[in-house]
């Protein structure tokens, strides 16, 4: 299948659409400072996806010390992906799996161990993809989300 859509690092130009993405895809809603901290801090992981000059999907990330997710110990350097997102009508086309793996080499050039996110643990498609990409669910947090739901966490080697 050809790829319609190419990637790149988020601009503050991008904010708007980033945000009307998030608000489509996402019950959690996030405010203009936070995205814009967040490429501040981290801009080799905060990926947009443009298809025709529109920005149709994104990826932020933070950089992380805490625990393993594996249980190995010490403190470890984390990346974690804290939202994606891909407009309905561009799914199914390769954008989330792109976006996740220009993610984790940004994570490699902040010298992150490990990748992590929550996923709901209804989110079947989204648990699938992730799994593909190596992921493997490390732990439940029960009641993560705003309306109750629980989340797994899973955890790639970086």
């Amino acid at each position: 299948m050809q790829q319609t859509f190419s990637l790149r690092k988020f601009n503050p130009e991008d904010l708007q659409a980033v945000m009307q993405i998030n608000r489509v895809c996402l019950p959690e809603n996030y405010t203009d400072f936070f995205f814009i901290d967040l490429h501040q801090r981290f801009p080799e992981t905060f990926i947009v996806a443009e298809e025709n000059g529109k920005v149709i999907g994104y990826i932020m990330c933070r950089i992380e010390v805490g625990l393993s997710n594996f249980g190995f110990g010490g403190l470890v350097r984390k990346g974690h992906v804290v939202s994606i997102a891909v407009m309905p009508n561009s799914r199914r086309k390769g954008v989330a799996q792109s976006l996740i793996n220009t993610a984790i080499k940004g994570m490699e050039y902040y010298k992150a161990k490990q990748g992590f996110l929550e996923v709901r643990v209804t989110n079947e498609s989204g648990i699938s993809l992730y799994k593909k990409l190596g992921f493997e669910i490390t732990r439940t947090i029960r009641g993560y989300y705003s309306d109750g739901e629980d989340a797994y966490v899973m955890t790639k080697r970086v």
